[in-house]
């Protein structure tokens, strides 16, 4: 079982690209805009190594001990990790 969470904003054009994806796929997913969480911004920061990358998502398989992190990818390789058809 997969748990996505999507860290994004409301003004970002590639956050609706990826929700409109999400929504298409019929992935259910978790998201935090980060214009109104500071904790989970900063979370986006350290994962990135300093940026603010949005969206940036974390995708955590089963009990939590195997998790992935991207920072804004491309449609093509978030459907390969989602295994999804892109």
């Amino acid at each position: 079982m997969q748990k996505i969470i999507m860290y994004s904003t409301s003004w970002c054009s590639d956050c609706v690209n990826a929700k409109r994806f999400l929504k298409e796929k019929n992935i259910q997913y978790e998201e935090i805009d980060i214009d109104k969480n500071e904790s989970a911004a900063e979370q986006v920061i350290n994962w990135s190594g300093g940026r603010r990358v949005i969206p940036t998502f974390h995708i955590i398989e089963g009990d939590n001990s195997n998790s992935v992190v991207m920072h804004n990818p491309p449609l093509n390789e978030l459907a390969e990790v989602l295994k999804v058809s892109y």
